[in-house]
């Protein structure tokens, strides 16, 4: 994962564009234009179009700085447990996404060694910031919220037998129904993530598809 592009997304100061570029080009990459992604930087004459497998590398997930929210109903503070296992449900839920996205329609092979046709998939998300989280324990308490949280994919594309980068993104989604009250709860938080994830996927996937001449999109 690219610590340059990643320390911007989390620094508590505001980051400038030129920071922004600096930590997303340092090594060569290009900017380049992606439908649906904020900030998308590629190595100039990268393709995809030699890769037919992905290597999906474990979702790292780091909430935001300001995050500690009390459990739902109560004035105590989520735990470390109940912190673990909202990250590794988000995690989860981002794999589960990837997967479902590249094996669709006789879709790409996942595998989990190196090889001349794989595609390794860094991933991590940032700044998770999640609403009305419930606890292990959680009581039945009726929480509104105007969103259901949000968080911020740094990926990167490498060949998976040189490490060469091809690619790196960066995108910020919010849960939809932002700006408007609405019920938020575990079953709501993890939909909403699940919305996101599968988008992300989805970019991944058209993506692939371009390169090798189908589902062009």
């Amino acid at each position: 994962m690219a610590l340059g592009a990643a320390s911007v997304m989390t620094s508590a100061f505001p980051a400038t564009r030129s920071d922004i570029h600096a930590a997303m080009s340092y090594d060569g990459l290009q900017q380049i234009s992606v439908k649906g992604i904020d900030l998308a930087y590629a190595r100039p004459g990268a393709t995809l179009a030699a890769y037919g497998k992905v290597k999906i590398e474990p979702i790292e997930v780091a909430f935001r700085k300001d995050w500690n929210p009390k459990r739902t109903g109560s004035e105590l503070r989520l735990d470390a447990a109940d912190r673990e296992n909202i990250r590794a449900g988000v995690a989860k839920i981002v794999r589960d996404e990837f997967v479902k996205a590249l094996e669709a329609r006789s879709g790409y092979q996942l595998v989990t060694e190196a090889g001349p046709d794989v595609l390794r998939v860094n991933a991590s998300i940032l700044n998770l910031y999640v609403n009305a989280p419930e606890s292990r324990t959680a009581t039945r308490t009726r929480t509104y919220t105007v969103s259901a949280g949000e968080m911020t994919l740094v990926a990167e594309l490498h060949d998976s037998e040189t490490g060469e980068l091809l690619a790196r993104v960066v995108d910020r989604r919010e849960a939809r129904g932002a700006n408007r009250l609405q019920l938020t709860d575990s079953a709501v938080n993890t939909d909403e993530a699940r919305d996101i994830a599968s988008a992300w996927a989805g970019i991944l996937r058209n993506g692939l598809d371009k390169a090798h001449g189908i589902g062009r999109q």
